[in-house]
């Protein structure tokens, strides 16, 4: 077993936790649910709520989740976090809220931000046909949105356009009552403010901005043309620093918030995921990986730019310049897959769910030694994503022998997402035109230290755990939301985010997880065409 190589940090600053001086409210809006923390300038948590949000899947491609219930769920868990943080007293000092969320995803919205349908989630793949449509009848689509806005209309239908165009062709009935189309963070601001706005930052899965020029603040004409949107329901467009408003009187009284609390726009928790990590920070030589549902990997760019062979792409960031987006697929996903439904299913062979599991998974990767016993994990288990692209590759367990325990699965499966980041770094590495010195990690995996450990030792580089990682996305988008108010610097926003451990690679397994990893690229190779030959066999099945 390798000895424990990382060292503790101690916080960069003082939390000033004083009953005095501006809040912010900080809303995350994952897949899973809704994440709400009451923090003070510092950076410090005086309060959080967390409430979940399930996603409906009724098959053809669908994945929607109930827009109604998801305001809910943030109404309960902001109640849940103003009471952790001192109820009213905390309430009324809340100066800004500030916001992040999943992205490519849809919600139809009426004129006072209320939902007119479901939220079309990034999983949903029923507007692939309306997206394939734009290249038989537009021959220059393709060349025009790579060089306009560096990402064409996926075929696969995984984009906010293609979601779009679904409700507007497929749901004729949901499209005549809707005014705008707005991604998941935009819905939240309109919630609040009753103001329907976008800005380059949050519509960047549209695919419509002229990601060339950043502020230029409206929708690329050429792009809106070949698409066939109807333009009309797409929403303003404003500076991601201009406030969206004020919390409505109604809403202000049912979250217990006060009328002059100002609502910021919204990024995509990629974009945040930079802001929490510092890798947008001028002059920054890491990169920042966020590990929650998918894996992805972050990295301030400075240009547009595009690595079609490896999926790398550029973003506009919150501070208006390019970032690298690299999503590397089934992170935290992965791992509850394993867990949940093959180690510890709820099923025909009996109740096995154990909800104290993750309490235990530190020990349990503990327990077992580098290499877990020979057995790799391949993550595809939703198909495969960047270095690679290929949504029909899917994973599993090589290397199982007897000898193999539940506690080498778990390791495996930690290990395995490791690999696949590993093999995103190189080329992410070569299009940042840098190598990162480290990386800085967030989200729900950065809070094991074994895990931690694992990424350092895999990918080679050092790892710094971000304290608090669960937070680390809201944390953000509140801090971001008090550096637009003018109540701390843009630079405070990175001493906030402070470091609670470095993790740096062990000599004696270096050698070991360079040779596992040969083999882990070797697989993809190996098993694509089984994949493949598979998914094919079973579409005939279904069809027979």
């Amino acid at each position: 077993m390798t000895a424990a190589s990382h060292t503790e940090v101690t916080s960069q600053r003082t939390p000033n936790q004083s009953n005095e001086g501006p809040l912010a409210l900080g809303i995350d809006l994952g897949t899973s649910g809704a994440k709400v923390g009451v923090f003070t300038i510092d950076g410090a948590l005086l309060g959080s709520g967390y409430r979940p949000v399930s996603t409906i899947r009724s098959g053809g491609g669908s994945a929607e989740q109930d827009p109604q219930l998801v305001w809910q769920a943030i109404i309960d868990a902001t109640a849940d976090a103003i009471t952790d943080a001192g109820g009213s007293a905390a309430a009324h000092r809340i100066a800004v809220v500030g916001v992040d969320s999943q992205y490519s995803s849809i919600v139809p919205i009426a004129a006072d931000g209320t939902p007119t349908g479901p939220m079309i989630t990034w999983m949903d793949s029923r507007g692939a046909t309306h997206n394939k449509a734009i290249y038989e009848r537009e021959p220059e689509a393709f060349m025009t949105w790579l060089d306009v806005h560096g990402i064409i209309p996926l075929p696969s239908g995984a984009d906010s356009l293609a979601h779009i165009l679904h409700l507007q062709h497929d749901r004729p009935e949901i499209h005549q009552r809707t005014t705008a189309y707005v991604e998941p963070m935009d819905y939240v601001t309109a919630r609040l403010t009753g103001r329907v706005t976008a800005t380059v930052c949050s519509s960047f899965m549209f695919l419509l901005t002229d990601n060339r020029m950043l502020t230029t603040l409206g929708w690329h004409p050429d792009l809106v043309r070949m698409s066939g949107i109807d333009a009309s329901r797409l929403p303003t467009i404003i500076s991601i620093n201009e406030p969206v408003g004020t919390i409505a009187p109604g809403v202000a009284e049912t979250l217990g918030l006060p009328r002059t609390a100002v609502v910021y726009p919204g990024v995509n928790d990629t974009q945040v995921g930079g802001v929490a990590t510092g890798s947008l920070a001028v002059g920054a030589r890491h990169a920042g990986i966020s590990i929650g549902t998918t894996s992805v990997l972050i990295a301030g760019l400075g240009r547009k730019d595009l690595d079609v062979d490896h999926q790398l792409v550029s973003m506009p960031d919150p501070f208006g310049d390019h970032m690298l987006m690299a999503e590397n697929g089934n992170g935290g996903k992965a791992l509850d897959y394993v867990v949940n439904q093959l180690l510890l299913a709820d099923d025909s062979l009996g109740n096995h769910r154990d909800p104290n599991v993750y309490d235990r998974l530190d020990a349990t990767i503990l327990s077992t030694t580098p290499g877990a016993n020979g057995v790799l994990f391949l993550p595809w288990l939703g198909g495969a994503m960047a270095p690679v692209d290929d949504p029909l590759m899917r994973g599993g367990f090589l290397g199982v022998s007897l000898a193999a325990t539940r506690a080498d699965l778990v390791r495996a499966t930690v290990e395995g997402i490791a690999h696949n980041l590993r093999w995103l770094l190189g080329p992410a590495e070569t299009f940042c035109r840098r190598v990162f010195d480290h990386v800085v990690v967030g989200g729900g995996g950065a809070r094991s230290a074994p895990w931690c450990q694992i990424l350092a030792d895999v990918m080679d580089r050092p790892v710094h755990q971000l304290a608090d990682p669960a937070h680390a996305n809201g944390r953000a988008a509140a801090l971001f939301a008090l550096a637009r108010h003018d109540l701390i610097d843009v630079a405070d926003i990175d001493s906030c985010m402070t470091i609670a451990a470095e993790f740096h690679p062990a000599e004696d397994v270096r050698s070991r997880y360079h040779d596992m990893h040969a083999q882990f690229v070797a697989s993809y190779t190996a098993t694509q065409p089984i994949a493949h030959a598979l998914r094919a066999s079973g579409r005939e099945r279904l069809k027979g």
